[in-house]
């Protein structure tokens, strides 16, 4: 990211939740796709501001690379799962006519993880 986010990574979480909730008009998949870009995003916006802060004017290295990088400024446990959960949500945001995308508790699971953390990026 290259810019200073808009949303907050607390209104990502939100908005993961409403469309968990189901409190909008799109699709079941729609909004399970929906969270997980959202919950992707919130992740991604907080490695971002531990990388600027450890290592200024990074921000325009690929998130593959940040998540390489991520084990030499946080602790190597929290490291591997910000890049197991990135991993399973860019799947899970994409769409593909031969998948079924995330289920409903996929999802919630992910969002558990991803507020655990962003708790322990930014303590």
């Amino acid at each position: 990211m290259t810019s200073t986010p808009a949303t907050s990574v607390e209104e990502l979480l939100l908005t993961a939740d409403q469309l968990l909730a189901g409190r909008t008009g799109a699709t079941a998949a729609g909004r399970r796709r929906g969270a997980s870009l959202a919950l992707r995003t919130a992740l991604e916006i907080s490695i971002d501001r531990v990388l600027d802060a450890a290592v200024p004017g990074f921000a325009g290295a690929t998130t593959r690379a940040k998540m390489l990088c991520l084990r030499c400024y946080t602790a190597a446990e929290t490291a591997r799962r910000a890049n197991a959960v990135w991993s399973h949500l860019c799947l899970g945001c994409h769409y593909h006519q031969y998948e079924i995308g995330p289920t409903h508790d996929q999802v919630r699971t992910w969002r558990t993880e991803v507020a655990d953390l962003v708790e322990a990026l930014t303590s």
